[in-house]
This record gives structure tokens, sequence and C-alpha cells, in this order.
């Protein structure tokens, strides 16, 4: 169980509430706690464990996900929330290939250590490049902001980022 979380058992199935939401492009309906938050939400009951657990506070940026297209943090947000939503998380965006030059250029350049904070990571360089694909290298590093790396330092990663917008561009008809 770990991090002072509530175990599930101390929920009763008449607090549970039904929802029914996307995630990565596959409907999904299920009975959840009142309190779950989405993290473990995706991790326990969806077995996406991409997204990650870290400060709990939403400061760290390694349980971001995509909710509505708008990029989230996932421990500050309950399940029951998301009734209804669209939720994209760094296996679907994976899956789908929309983050083939992100991982490519983080490979390149070798802008993972540990791997911890990659998914927050990838998903704000994914968001930052739809939005602007051309971005400075100040734009850049105010997107990655709010997702905190332990291990790299951020050269690596802003070079990442800049490097995939390239490529981007050049495959572009």
């Amino acid at each position: 169980m770990g991090r002072g979380r509530l175990p599930r058992a101390t929920f009763g199935m008449s607090d549970a509430v039904a929802i029914r939401l996307t995630v990565n492009g596959a409907r999904v309906e299920r009975l959840v706690a009142p309190r779950l938050n989405l993290v473990d939400f995706l991790r326990d009951e969806l077995g996406l464990t991409g997204t990650h657990w870290s400060c709990e506070h939403g400061a760290c940026g390694a349980c971001t996900v995509l909710i509505d297209g708008a990029l989230a943090r996932g421990c500050l947000v309950f399940a029951i929330q998301l009734d209804g939503a669209n939720v994209e998380t760094i296996e679907g965006l994976t899956e789908s290939g929309a983050l083939a030059e992100v991982q490519a250029a983080f490979h390149a350049r070798n802008a993972v250590q540990c791997g911890f904070c990659s998914a927050g990571m990838l998903l704000a360089a994914d968001a930052l490049l739809r939005r602007n694909p051309e971005p400075s290298r100040e734009q850049i590093r105010a997107a990655l902001s709010g997702n905190y790396c332990r291990c790299t330092g951020y050269h690596a990663i802003v070079d990442a980022v800049a490097d995939a917008a390239r490529e981007r561009a050049r495959r572009k008809p």
C-alpha cells in the first residue's frame, strides 16, 4: 500500500461511484472509491504503470497525464472527477507513435538516467511541441519547469526537445 493512502478495504461498495471515461482511446467503466486519485486508478485498476507517484503534491510532474488534451497532475485529481473525460497516458501516446521523435531525441541526447521523471517530461515536451512546433530554448525550459529531474540535469533534456522540434519540422510535408 504505502504512501499513507487508505487501503481499498476501508471503502464499502455503497461508497463506490460509477465512472465512464476514455483512457488511451479505450472506453472504461468502473466503480471507484470517492477518494481514489487518478494515479492509483491508472496504476491499480487499469495496470498503466507509466504514470508515477513521487511528491503527491503536484509539484514534481512525475504523475503528468493529459485530461481532455490538457496537461494535468494525476495525484491531484480524483478518478470520480473524470466521468466522461478523455485521459491520455504515456502508454497511449507511446503506442500511437505520438512521442516517437521526442523519445528518439531523449535517447540520442542521453536525456534519461533513472527514467522516473521521463513519462512526465515526455508528455510535457509533446504538449509544448503540439502548441508551439518551433519553441525557443527559453520556451522549452518554461514548459518543462513543472517537471523535476533528479538525475540528468536539464541541459540534455532541453537539447532533446529542441532536436525533436527540428525533427518534427523536417518531417512535415
